[in-house]
């Protein structure tokens, strides 16, 4: 039986050192693949703390990949192959050259009003979250305190106590250290996707997921770069279709891909990880857009924490945590391209307004943002399960399957019906609700997952979840 002391826990809370120290002897091997560890209950009495603490721990570990379960069985530890990546890093320079193995009521652009009960196809934010009393207060805060800063062009990577307060934040919340020239600021991520084709260069091929947010390869393409789309399997992106195809800039979502909801395990991340330090060209682009918001456990590592070879690019948003009219995203860049960017886009300005800039980085260094994200996890995580729930006691588990609800602001809804999904999605358009279909977001077709359906909740009111809930099932029903 394992056995922990939890004499010297530090700040940790139980099950996340309880949590630490199984993954730590996962990674050493002393945990060996495929050992299975003892059940929840045993293990509290073993250690002598609750069920729900070891519960905690188990989840955790699950979703990061660390172990996986077998139904009426138990669980089991997972193979990370962590020393790979290890060995290739003291390899050093030895690494490059080496070859791994082998309709009509559409948003009314005008108004802003949207004529669907309701549209599970919006990301956008619920307005009534919206911290307009302390954004009012630091706004005016701002014009009194920063003066003299507002009437100067901001450098090419923002504003300097925007870039701090950034990094104090990926210090507490993700565990980076971050030196604050790393972050370039942007209006928004398509303004960096651009930028980040300017510094590694059009001639490079950039790799996207298939199927994957679209505006991703609209803009690599409109930015001239060499898109090829890459196929996903149960597990993140095919790293063996990367090498296949050629590509040296890898762009993903490891944390919660868009629109299959998928995390990616640690196994693939260090994949992913080896594949990069295979050649001195490669680069994996991390979009951690919502990363704020897995609803239970800890929010997955990130894979630039992992990244012992300075290969990952990081990128984030303040789009869902704070509002997409606020248009403040962030890239992290490795050290080593730090030259390169100044040198090549130095004479840019910062595109995000001084008073914008300035007012996020108070909202984040004065403590209004963390508690901000707790209650938006907070409203989030109600606003999910009263929607869960409404399909559950409408009966439509009989044909309905809920997927990846965990890991985001969406989730997936697998239907059993006689039809295609654009002729669902439109009947239930009549109804008055918008629904996209996960087959809408591939590039091959022919490849895509029939049936399943996108359910982004996050700018859904009580009143709006109830009633579509039931346009919902009246459609699944009439066939």
């Amino acid at each position: 039986m394992l056995t922990y002391s939890f004499a010297d826990i530090g700040s940790d809370s139980l099950y996340e050192y309880l949590y630490k120290c199984i993954k730590n002897d996962i990674i050493s091997r002393k945990i060996k693949p495929g050992e299975k560890l003892p059940s929840k209950r045993s293990f509290a009495k073993n250690l002598g703390i609750s069920v729900i603490t070891v519960e905690n721990a188990y989840d955790q570990l699950m979703g990061e990949g660390y172990i996986y379960s077998i139904e009426k069985k138990g669980y089991y530890a997972s193979d990370i192959n962590a020393d790979h990546v290890n060995g290739a890093a003291e390899a050093g320079g030895d690494i490059e050259g080496r070859r791994p193995e082998a309709s009509s009521r559409a948003l009314n652009e005008e108004t802003g009003e949207n004529a669907y009960v309701a549209d599970y196809s919006s990301n956008r934010i619920n307005i009534h979250q919206f911290p307009f009393t302390v954004w009012s207060k630091l706004l005016r805060e701002c014009l009194a305190d920063y003066r003299e800063e507002l009437l100067i062009k901001s450098p090419a990577g923002g504003a300097r106590v925007l870039r701090e307060a950034i990094a104090n934040h990926l210090k507490a919340f993700r565990d980076l250290d971050i030196d604050p020239e790393q972050i370039i600021i942007g209006a928004g991520t398509e303004y960096l996707y651009s930028q980040i084709v300017q510094l590694l260069g059009r001639d490079k091929i950039y790799g996207v997921e298939d199927p994957g947010f679209p505006k991703t390869s609209q803009v690599y393409s409109a930015s001239g770069a060499n898109v090829r789309y890459i196929p996903l399997d149960n597990e993140g992106i095919d790293v063996e279709e990367l090498e296949r195809v050629g590509v040296q800039v890898a762009h993903i979502s490891p944390a919660h891909q868009f629109p299959t909801g998928r995390v990616t395990p640690i196994s693939r991340r260090y994949e992913l990880l080896r594949w990069a330090y295979h050649s001195d060209d490669r680069y994996i682009i991390e979009d951690d857009y919502d990363s704020e918001f897995r609803l239970t456990g800890r929010p997955i590592p990130t894979l630039k924490r992992i990244d012992i070879n300075d290969r990952v690019i990081y990128l984030n948003t303040f789009s869902k945590s704070i509002a997409n009219t606020v248009r403040v995203s962030y890239m992290v860049l490795p050290k080593t391209l730090l030259e390169e960017y100044n040198r090549k886009m130095s004479f840019y300005s910062c595109p995000v307004p001084s008073i914008i800039q300035l007012t996020v980085a108070r909202f984040i260094s004065d403590g209004y943002f963390e508690k901000h994200i707790n209650r938006l996890r907070s409203f989030y995580r109600k606003q999910r399960n009263l929607i869960i729930e409404e399909m559950r006691s409408s009966g439509m588990d009989s044909y309905a399957r809920i997927k990846e609800e965990d890991a985001g602001l969406h989730f997936l809804l697998d239907l059993d019906i006689p039809c295609t999904d654009k002729e669902f999605t439109d009947l239930l358009g009549d109804r008055g609700v918008k629904m996209c279909a996960v087959s809408e977001y591939y590039h091959r077709p022919d490849e895509a997952s029939m049936h399943e359906f996108v359910v982004n909740y996050s700018s859904l009111s009580e009143e709006q979840i109830k009633l579509s809930v039931k346009l919902l099932n009246e459609t699944i029903l009439q066939f």
